[in-house]
């Protein structure tokens, strides 16, 4: 993968500083771009033809110049290559990014509609002196933008657009209501500054003379469905492999990540099986806290420890393996590092393990699978069929809205308000989901439930893998993410989907045969986090030192009578099934870190 960034229609004596901002998603080789109204920086990681595909990228055609700057890989590069060859377009190098660029000047804004992939972009017409960009069906690859003044400025994370010194670091009651209701969940558009959005996935955007029309060129839509359960078990079974197979393609070392749960065992069956059919060995990675044998309890949303089944399953599928470990103290140690990755507190050691697990991997490999994105798409939360979820004027994974709000000085959080405006929003989202005449209550549920989670829920999970793989450098591919999939598996029947009353059965019955049974039937277990009470106590002796220290940043911003007696007291969830009190600690530690290092003003 790579990063992108640009200026256009003004001073761009910063964008070195922007590209720079962003060189770790792309050690390997760095190039700037100017003419016209834009300048444009980009940093490269090689996965796809290293020795071209070198941007940024410009192309002749008609007496016109077309330059590109991409992050993102085409799954389709080939099937689009024949048929730009239709149209007399000879494409010279093996690298998607020259695909993508004379997609661009055949197809203009139609040419997203015929990439499978994940991207962001940005080309510049010389000629008529626009500027076009464009993400990815369902957001895997990031965006954002502002303008500052008169001038446009974008940018594939938050870094490198703060890196303009037009832009102000402010957090106005819009940004905080988000950050204490629903981190790390955003609003779909936001950037959480104020200013500062993000083009919405599956969305374009053309910039001329300063200003900006955008618009969606997909969306999920409901259509009528007529197959029987038996044709969208095969339809299922040969969409997953095919996105499998596509998204194998590297020129540099690929592995995939081997949690031992449904999903990331369906991507890795899939892919050893391929890897054999070429004579190669799949190389796996499945992650473990020190001490979580010792230490683990279990729990309705977790009720047994992955390792002992990803192990198993890498025997029985004959990959070459390996168990990465992650000890407290490191956990705790890349806590704030994980804040600059993310550019914004995030999911605290959720976080900061996946960061130090993605910097293990890098040192064998550059490409990574992994099993994103099917809970989503094939029904596998409790909100999906737990009707009462969905009635609450609230997001269904977050239990208690109130639980870090709370925590904060009433003065700063204005929880009542907060609640009543993001309720608004949740309620306006609902009442936005297409029904048609067919769907009876329990299928319109099913597309309310998939809606969200695809465009809140997911986007979280999305935004955290890319940004604590692409620190590392590792590029790491979702094949559930496919809009393929997507498409076909929200028109089917919830009843196809939840049959004997089983998450995701759909999915395991197109597995039948793929995985062994053991595997095929367990139940639903979410990434880890750590049981080590080494690891609260580290995070609650720093947070102490912060709530006493009358310089800090949330000093004067929590409620410390009460935030002292919850730390005092039983442990608690506070979003979705993951986040008990040493996550909880761990994030404010991360809010603290951030208003600080991002020299954050509150407006």
């Amino acid at each position: 993968m790579c990063s992108i960034c640009g200026i256009f229609g003004g001073d761009n004596s910063a964008i070195k500083e922007m590209n720079t901002s962003m060189y770790r998603r792309g050690p390997d080789q760095n190039g700037y771009f100017s003419a016209g109204s834009l300048c444009a920086g980009h940093n490269r990681l090689s996965v796809i033809d290293p020795e071209h595909g070198l941007q940024p990228m410009t192309v002749s055609y008609r007496e016109n110049q077309y330059t590109i700057v991409y992050n993102g890989e085409i799954y389709n590069r080939k099937e689009l290559n024949r048929e730009l060859a239709l149209a007399g377009i000879t494409v010279a190098t093996q690298s998607d990014t020259e695909t993508v660029l004379w997609s661009y000047v055949l197809w203009g804004k139609h040419c997203a509609e015929k990439l499978n992939g994940i991207f962001a972009f940005a080309v510049y017409d010389q000629q008529e002196d626009t500027l076009f960009l464009c993400r990815d069906r369902l957001g895997v690859k990031p965006l954002y933008y502002t303008f500052a003044e008169d001038t446009f400025v974008f940018s594939s994370e938050l870094k490198g657009i703060l890196a303009y010194p037009g832009v102000k670091r402010e957090l106005d009651q819009n940004g905080i209501f988000e950050l204490l209701f629903l981190a790390p969940v955003t609003l779909p558009q936001s950037g959480t500054f104020k200013g500062i959005c993000k083009l919405l996935p599956g969305e374009y955007a053309f910039l001329k003379n300063g200003s900006m029309e955008k618009a969606l060129y997909w969306r999920l839509a409901p259509k009528p469905f007529d197959q029987t359960r038996g044709e969208a078990i095969e339809t299922v079974r040969f969409l997953v492999t095919d996105a499998v197979e596509r998204q194998m393609v590297s020129d540099v070392p690929l592995c995939t990540l081997l949690s031992g749960g449904l999903d990331s065992s369906v991507i890795s069956a899939l892919a050893a099986k391929h890897c054999k059919e070429k004579g190669e060995t799949l190389s796996t990675y499945s992650f473990e806290y020190a001490y979580n044998r010792k230490n683990f309890k279990s729990s309705l949303f977790q009720p047994e420890s992955d390792d002992v089944y990803a192990s198993w399953l890498a025997e029985k599928l004959g990959t070459r393996h390996t168990v990465l470990t992650a000890e407290s103290k490191d956990v705790f140690r890349l806590l704030k590092t994980a804040v600059d990755a993310r550019d914004l507190p995030g999911q605290a050691d959720i976080d900061s393990s996946l960061l130090l697990y993605c910097g293990m991997i890098k040192q064998h490999h550059t490409v990574a699978l992994s099993g994103e994105c099917s809970d989503e798409i094939f029904g596998g939360y409790p909100w999906f069929y737990r009707p009462e979820m969905l009635e609450r004027p609230f997001f269904p994974w977050l239990h208690d809205p109130f639980a870090r709000a709370s925590l904060f000085d009433p003065a700063f959080a204005s929880p009542d308000a907060g609640y009543r405006s993001l309720s608004a929003h949740y309620k306006a989202f609902v009442a936005s989901v297409e029904r048609i005449g067919e769907d009876d209550d329990e299928m319109y549920r099913s597309r309310i439930a998939t809606q969200l989670s695809v465009w809140y829920f997911m986007q979280s999970l999305l935004e955290r893998k890319d940004r604590m793989s692409m620190y590392n450098a590792v590029e790491v591919r979702v094949p559930f993410a496919d809009h393929r999939i997507l498409e076909y598996v929200y028109n089917l029947p919830w009843k196809y989907k939840f049959e004997n009353g089983v998450e995701k059965s759909l999915l395991r019955s197109a597995m039948e045969g793929v995985l062994p049974d053991r595997i095929l039937h367990r139940k639903k277990s979410p990434y880890p986090k750590t049981h080590d009470p080494a690891y609260e106590l580290l995070t609650k002796t720093a947070l102490l030192a912060i709530v006493n220290d009358p310089n800090s940043r949330l000093y004067h911003l929590l409620n410390r009578k009460k935030l002292l007696s919850f730390m005092n007291g039983e442990d608690a969830t506070w979003f979705g099934q993951l986040m008990a009190r040493p996550q909880l600690y761990a994030w404010l530690l991360q809010m603290e870190y951030w208003l600080e290092t991002y020299r954050v003003s509150l407006v």
